[in-house]
């Protein structure tokens, strides 16, 4: 493993150079994706973009978005560019396994790995590696990392717009505690090279549609469940629930952000029947450890107050364990 600064050098002469990221990206995924693709444009590189799925559609006005190559719509494209990579920089995951059938393509190619991240304990893949798990977005480490490279002087709107998307959108649009007087400074710095803070707001946020709007409502009114002894909130969706509304990529996202947001609930989650397995997103409030509940039953991990997992059981067994753990940590949660 080496510093991150080691790779200066490689970078001075054009690469071949493929960036890729988790799946169903985020606005820190495709936004630090976006940001660092058009910055080693601008060192003369020969760059791909390439996500290992769909992603949604408010994020498709970043700039760049055109070029991004969805890996299942263009899977021998997708394969020969990762093994004609003379660098891969793997942004917003820190495990092959992430990244589906994507990480043996990746895994077994002979390119130099670079891992830009902030999510906790890496794997270890990595050649060369910029990693702070007390970041608040991948994007905020893309712009550490231009810096870090002498070429701040490089910023300019299109880069700037991407991370702000990134870093917007993974601190809770600057509510969440992982926001810093640095990252404020580096805000700054992209708000003035051209990133429209308003503009962006609105098109991430204020872009849904009219069967998103009302699936959220749905979500709320008939879905949403409190226990309130645990001060725990959880909203289970069945593959029907998604079929109805005709659920999108993106649609799901945030929805667990408004059960949190009651009056004394610590701990929330939404946990969706996605036909081949069953996903969870998990938040909480304070000392509480989301993370540890993803990790430990499962399957997943994540931040402390923003875990992911997963279960191979149905969508009821799944969330009757969900349920089933919440008198283990009962005295925690009541702090």
């Amino acid at each position: 493993m080496q510093s991150i600064t080691a790779l200066k050098p490689l970078l001075e002469t054009a690469k071949n150079i493929v960036i890729t990221t988790h799946p169903k990206p985020d606005g820190d995924a495709m936004g630090s994706s976006l940001g660092l693709y058009h910055y080693l444009l601008l060192k003369g590189h020969n760059v791909h973009v390439i996500t290992p799925t769909d992603y949604p559609f408010f994020l498709h006005w970043l700039p760049g978005n055109g070029e991004v190559i969805v890996y299942p719509d263009q899977p021998q494209q997708s394969e020969k560019l990762i093994a004609d990579a003379d660098i891969i920089f793997c942004l917003d995951f820190n495990g092959l396994k992430r990244i589906n059938g994507l990480g043996d393509v990746v895994g077994a190619a002979p390119g130099i790995k670079v891992m830009i991240d902030h999510h906790l304990e890496p794997e270890g893949f990595d050649d060369y590696r910029l990693w702070n798990a007390a970041a608040c977005a991948t994007a905020e480490l893309v712009y550490d990392f231009m810096v870090q490279m002498g070429d701040k002087a490089l910023l300019n709107k299109s880069i700037a717009s991407c991370l702000y998307c990134g870093i917007m959108t993974d601190s809770g649009s600057f509510r969440f505690n992982s926001v810093t007087a640095h990252l404020h400074r580096v805000v700054a710095d992209l708000i003035e090279v051209g990133a429209d803070n308003a503009r962006i707001h609105e098109l991430v946020y204020d872009t849904y549609s009219e069967s998103r709007t009302r699936f959220l409502g749905y979500c709320l009114k008939d879905k949403l469940q409190v226990f309130e002894e645990y001060r725990t909130a959880l909203i289970a969706l069945t593959q029907q629930d998604l079929d109805e509304y005709n659920v999108g990529s993106g649609d799901t996202e945030g929805i667990v952000n408004y059960a949190l947001s009651i009056n004394n609930i610590k701990f929330a989650a939404i946990i969706i029947d996605r036909a081949e397995i069953v996903k969870l997103s998990l938040r909480s409030k304070g000392e509480f450890p989301a993370n540890e509940v993803a990790k430990k039953y499962f399957e997943g991990g994540g931040h402390h107050n923003a875990a992911g997992g997963q279960s191979q059981l149905s969508l009821e067994e799944t969330v009757q364990k969900f349920i089933s753990v919440l008198p283990e940590y009962k005295e925690l949660l009541n702090v």
